[in-house]
């Protein structure tokens, strides 16, 4: 293999019947910013060089499937008030909060545009930690 440069970010896409839903979610409920807007396409900042990007119309490289076996996790320094802020939002959680001391992480999933699942996740462990929480 020929010496590569190291990757510059990360895109995660997620094709979507619809795009609006996915609009007010990202932003108004996650609040997320949105970096750029193709129209049929929007990429929003999830981290300092992670991103997500919504999809939905015929020109997408995939197409909105109705079950997912993706899982999108956002790691956060405030897992419980995380959870409290997305239920008072009316999102719907998939699994409750729990401290998951097999992999040390403290977590919660819910549902989000498109039927895509999400997980909110803190580490426990601080040299993970110190990884994912910047």
């Amino acid at each position: 293999m020929p010496e590569l440069k190291k990757f510059q970010s990360q895109i995660t896409f997620i094709y979507l019947p619809e795009m609006q839903p996915a609009v007010d979610f990202f932003e108004g409920i996650l609040g997320l910013e949105m970096m750029d807007d193709q129209g049929w396409a929007k990429i929003y900042r999830t981290g300092a060089d992670s991103y997500i990007g919504a999809v939905s119309g015929e020109k997408a490289f995939k197409h909105y499937q109705e079950e997912s076996a993706v899982l999108i996790t956002l790691c956060v320094n405030d897992v419980p008030g995380w959870y409290e802020y997305l239920k008072s939002k009316g999102v719907k959680i998939l699994r409750e909060m729990q401290d998951r001391p097999d992999n040390q992480v403290r977590c919660f999933f819910f549902e989000g545009p498109g039927g895509y699942s999400f997980e909110i996740q803190e580490f426990l462990n601080p040299e993970i930690a110190r990884i994912f929480h910047k």
